[in-house]
């Protein structure tokens, strides 16, 4: 129930659409199935020489064939996380049965949050600066090296016209995408948008910064047991790779072609810890900050919130401070509602994580089903329903989805059942 008038009369935006390319699918469907099984995507990492690194273990995207999807040029000048976010969104394109054309093509937008950007083409052009020479570096590196060149071949691929940019805060980015696509819409600045994150850093660098600082779990044995969040055994998040876009629209531009509605984006709030590079606040006070924006641009109370996908990345402090800051803002409504971490599943997708749950938010309404959090054998708290190792059936009209990165990045959406 609505407890202030704050969206009221303002724009309504809907998703028509969505698709992802994850560690435990490459499309919607097959993820969503993973997830509802309790299956998980971690396995060995394969892709680069890892024997000697700290964490030999990731979420990574297996048997993609981006040449089955996108034309040889495309495929040679991207990087992997650019290839996962243009076949994500195509999609949602077709799952939304928007086309572009001339019509509509300049109130088209996209707007892509990664935490990192083509880090594996950087890394692959260096290393050809330094064995072979400058000659040896491909013309396009300074393009196809930037963060924005996911939005940038969104964009062509798909003849949008309108603003197309990158958004980057960390684990946030993809939240925050789908929060300022939004407010694009909703100031008038566009009518659709396709928005998400998207994010490869399986690499030999950032698998060894992230585990020299202690971030990875370094849990020995079954790489499908080291993702553990809320669990008292916790050490750990897991790298992943993976996007999810949304094909967001303004109600009345969807309702107007005949779209078929899933859910609305009632909600978004952002802050940030200014406190520590890696460690959130130890009191959440600007995690609790944007939670309570986004109910508040919803226009609703927690205890309006029936499903919460949360944070969970399964380190020490980060699982911690989430459940302190959710029972601060839900009060004793947190001991009645499902929260769960599909990071257990998934592993920690970075600048996907976000779009990808939101996603998976609202597959939560539409099915009646919350996927479980695997792994959570000891919960850090009895009396919350982390819904351990099994999905359960529970009647969900809103969800709440949060995302806290790096850099004290905090972002919060808010999704509703569609109610014309």
């Amino acid at each position: 129930m609505a407890t202030d008038n704050t969206n009221e009369g303002r724009t309504r935006v809907v998703i028509t659409g969505w698709g992802m390319v994850t560690p435990l699918g490459l499309d919607t469907p097959t993820t969503w199935e993973a997830l509802l099984a309790g299956r998980s995507g971690i396995g060995p990492i394969t892709q680069v020489e890892a024997a000697d690194l700290p964490v030999q273990i990731a979420g990574e995207v297996k048997g993609f064939d981006a040449a089955r999807h996108l034309p040889y040029k495309v495929v040679r000048r991207t990087d992997p996380y650019a290839r996962y976010a243009l076949v994500a969104a195509q999609e949602a394109l077709e799952h939304s049965a928007l086309t572009i054309d001339e019509s509509n093509a300049d109130r088209v937008g996209v707007l892509i949050g990664s935490g990192y950007g083509p880090m594996k083409s950087i890394a692959d052009h260096v290393r050809d600066l330094d064995a072979k020479g400058p000659r040896a570096v491909a013309p396009m590196a300074a393009i196809t090296g930037a963060i924005d060149s996911a939005a940038g071949e969104i964009s062509m691929i798909t003849g949008a016209r309108g603003p197309s940019r990158a958004t980057s805060s960390a684990c946030a980015s993809g939240t925050d995408a789908i929060g300022e696509a939004a407010r694009w819409i909703r100031t008038g600045a566009t009518d659709v948008v396709l928005a998400g994150g998207a994010d490869d850093i399986i690499t030999r660098v950032d698998i060894a910064g992230s585990g020299n600082a202690r971030a990875l779990s370094g849990r020995q044995g079954d790489p499908t047991e080291a993702s553990r969040p809320f669990d008292e055994d916790r050490g750990g998040f897991v790298m992943a790779a993976g996007a999810g876009v949304l094909v967001l629209e303004s109600a009345e531009h969807a309702l107007a072609r005949g779209a078929r509605v899933l859910a609305e984006v009632i909600g978004y709030g952002a802050s940030s810890d200014a406190y520590h590079w890696t460690a959130p606040h130890p009191e959440g006070i600007s995690v609790r900050r944007a939670m309570n924006e986004a109910l508040h641009d919803a226009g609703i109370t927690p205890g309006d919130v029936d499903y919460v996908n949360a944070h969970g990345t399964g380190t020490q402090l980060n699982d911690q401070a989430e459940l302190a800051s959710l029972r601060a803002v839900f009060g004793k409504h947190i001991e009645t509602v499902p929260v769960s971490s599909t990071k257990s599943m998934t592993g920690h997708m970075i600048g996907a994580a976000g779009a990808v749950e939101a996603i998976i938010g609202a597959l939560v309404i539409k099915e009646g089903v919350v996927p479980p959090t695997i792994n959570c054998d000891t919960p850090i708290d009895p009396s919350v329903n982390f819904v351990a190792h099994t999905a359960q059936a529970h009647d969900v009209d809103v969800v709440m989805s949060n995302s806290f990165g790096f850099g004290g990045h905090n972002a919060v959406v808010v999704l509703r059942r569609w109610a014309a």
